[in-house]
């Protein structure tokens, strides 16, 4: 009887032994690619994740009609952070759970970063569409589509000085915002280059972000001609519409967060954004053959002309399958082995997508490629052609 007990006991032991060892074999042998995406679907920034989502959707579904990434099928799932540091490490925990083995995003900077610590960690390849800040790349195996904010924010003090648009320039920026702090930081260091003077720099916070009234006055009384904003397209909306009502009408310059204002804001006067400039690394009534398929594709499928996120990702994910098609990476390498080979070709790529000909990236994570500059007319985004 002993010895049957024993018997029993090894058998037992052997079948966990086992089946916890075909477990192991069954996580590293995937037989598709599973791309998990991030970003706010719902609340005050949901233009933004939403085109990220839907354009994601659109890219997965061309590769996958035309046979997949080096003929694997991709699977793909969106969780939403509503903008939220938490939920995005809470909706990253749900993608992991799922399969995932490669991410792309968070959409925003604040969650990327957040994110990146549990990538890290876990040694997945993370690409993001449109996380701005230089802290959501410290970490090697993380790689952005948009610019970085020190690239913003130089580059808009450059074109502004280079284009002559203004003698006297405020700065309206969010002060609790790693997306707008890093981008004025820069701004104002290169402006001090340019043939203008900053007359007003005034802050705000996500505490004090409904009324804006003393910093336009102050911007109006230094006779700021122009008014930076690098700022989300809900504090924007804000501002242009106590502008109007003070009679302040100067030029209103921003980055790649006022791309929504046309769309975003519900009860919005969107004449009040005629004028708008802003640099951006898309324009949706760009003339090339690619551009146009893409955003008639998205006017069908969604009823709205994509923004610059929605741009983004939809290169993003081409931007995936050209490092797997390069590097050799396969499902089966697992969530590191594929990070090993994504993280080591991407420096050496090359892709022309619909945000950017040429794009390269340095090893650092940060995307090379050129800006455009955009002016709202007739309520809608038109590539100014300098």
């Amino acid at each position: 009887m002993k010895k049957m007990k024993k018997l029993l006991s090894l058998l037992v032991v052997t079948t966990m032994v086992a089946s916890m060892l075909t477990g192991c074999g069954n996580s590293k042998e995937a037989t598709t690619w599973k791309i998990g995406g991030i970003g706010p679907a719902t609340g005050d920034y949901a233009q933004y994740g939403l085109g990220v989502k839907n354009a994601i959707q659109i890219a997965v579904d061309e590769i996958n009609e035309d046979g997949g990434i080096n003929g694997v099928q991709i699977e793909y799932r969106f969780e939403d952070d509503e903008t939220n540091n938490e939920k995005s490490v809470n909706a990253y925990n749900t993608l992991k759970d799922w399969g995932m083995n490669i991410l792309i995003g968070s959409v925003t900077s604040g969650c990327s970063i957040a994110v990146s610590g549990k990538t890290s960690q876990d040694h997945m390849f993370q690409l993001t569409p449109s996380a701005s800040s230089v802290d959501a790349i410290k970490n090697d195996n993380v790689f952005q589509v948009c610019f970085t904010d020190p690239n913003q924010g130089t580059g808009a003090a450059a074109y502004i000085g280079d284009n002559n648009m203004a003698t006297k320039v405020a700065v309206i920026y969010d002060s609790s915002d790693v997306y707008s702090s890093g981008i004025y930081e820069k701004f104002a260091l290169e402006a001090a280059n340019q043939p203008y003077e900053i007359v007003a720099t005034e802050a705000f916070t996500k505490d004090s972000k409904t009324d804006f009234t003393v910093q336009l006055k102050k911007a109006q009384e230094a006779g700021a001609d122009l008014v930076f904003l690098p700022i989300y397209y809900t504090e924007a909306a804000l501002i242009l519409s106590q502008a109007k009502t003070m009679g302040y009408a100067p030029t209103f310059f921003g980055c790649d967060g006022m791309d929504g204002i046309l769309t975003g804001v519900e009860g919005f006067d969107t004449s009040l954004a005629e004028g708008v400039i802003l640099l951006t690394p898309f324009a949706a009534d760009a003339t090339d053959e690619r551009t146009q398929a893409f955003v008639k594709k998205y006017e069908e499928r969604y009823g709205e002309t994509p923004n610059q996120f929605a741009a983004d990702a939809y290169d993003a994910v081409y931007i995936v399958k050209a490092a797997i098609e390069e590097s050799g990476a396969t499902p089966a390498d697992g969530v590191s082995g594929i990070c090993d080979k994504l993280v080591k070709k991407m420096p050496e790529l090359k892709y022309d997508g619909i945000t950017g000909e040429g794009m390269t990236w340095s090893a650092t994570g940060e995307v090379n490629k050129n800006a455009k500059a955009m002016v709202i007319k007739n309520g809608a985004y038109s590539l100014i052609q300098n």
